[in-house]
């Protein structure tokens, strides 16, 4: 039986998906690992909250020279098969474990327990009150321990300016009215809380000091063959999704266009596809005892 987390998305049927988007960034994903681990003696233990299909936490459990890390997600059967993918990749010496949460539950801490590095991609703005994530999520790190978030730095973007169908400027409009569904559904969600602040302010409100972060840029070139090929088409078809309400009628036809198999501008047969998108990577310590 599969499980709906608090976002109501039923995760455990995303696997291959998110295996995909892991393969799209595994050398970004891989890189920023290494820099949180390297030199840091006190770095022993992990916990990836949102672990998704595990390649932040093999990632990891490659980079650690010993100890843990611990994989934390709602969904049973991803986290299940998320723990055997980053076990295969671990280092020896270093252990891997998983906990059945929710990065929305009060009693987090309590389930999770505490580690020198917490790692969280592309989670938080999914909570309803995203501050207090960031609270909760500080409870898991130790005194003298590092929390890190991900979030998107710059949206990506798949499709040349001009796509010969509709009027030229069709993904800008596309990304719009994503944002204007964003800022709705955010709105309606039971609980929500506004956040008007950047995430390097909001890690320091949630108690953090030394806050710093820096981006890198996801960059497949066109043509884009096979998985990355696949994460566009899909990244398209997730832009139709509000473009049925927030975009014109031409808009829409011409996105029809690009996702009908079997039309002449199916864009699966262009050679000009590409991604492009920026990662932000915030880190803040927890003040020692």
């Amino acid at each position: 039986m599969h499980h709906h987390s608090h976002d109501n998305i039923d995760w455990d049927t995303r696997l291959r998906q998110l295996r995909d988007e892991d393969s799209l960034t595994a050398t970004q994903t891989r890189r920023v690992a290494e820099t949180l681990v390297a030199g840091r003696d006190s770095c022993r233990s992990v916990i990836d909250v949102g672990s998704g299909a595990g390649g932040a936490s093999a990632a990891f459990a490659e980079a650690l020279p010993g100890g843990t890390v611990t994989l934390v997600d709602s969904a049973p059967e991803l986290l299940a098969a998320a723990e055997r993918h980053t076990a295969a990749h671990a280092s020896p010496g270093v252990e891997v474990h998983s906990v059945r949460a929710d990065a929305a539950d009060e009693e987090l801490g309590a389930r999770v327990g505490q580690a020198d590095l917490v790692f969280c991609s592309l989670v938080v703005h999914h909570l309803p009150d995203q501050l207090a994530g960031l609270r909760r999520l500080v409870e898991l790190v130790r005194p003298g321990g590092r929390l890190v978030v991900v979030e998107s730095g710059l949206w990506a973007h798949v499709l040349p300016w001009d796509v010969g169908v509709g009027e030229p400027g069709l993904e800008e409009r596309l990304l719009a009215a994503r944002h204007s569904w964003f800022r709705r559904m955010r709105a309606e969600m039971p609980g929500t809380v506004r956040l008007p602040v950047g995430w390097s302010t909001a890690l320091r409100q949630a108690g953090l000091h030394d806050v710093e972060s820096w981006s890198y840029l996801v960059d497949w070139p066109a043509p884009v063959t096979g998985p990355v090929r696949d994460i566009v088409l899909r990244r398209l078809e997730w832009l139709r999704e509000a473009a049925v309400e927030e975009c014109s009628a031409d808009d829409l036809a011409a996105l029809d266009q690009l996702l009908d198999e079997h039309g002449p501008h199916y864009a699966g047969r262009r050679d000009d596809l590409y991604y492009l998108a920026a990662h932000s990577v915030f880190v803040g310590s927890k003040p020692a005892l």
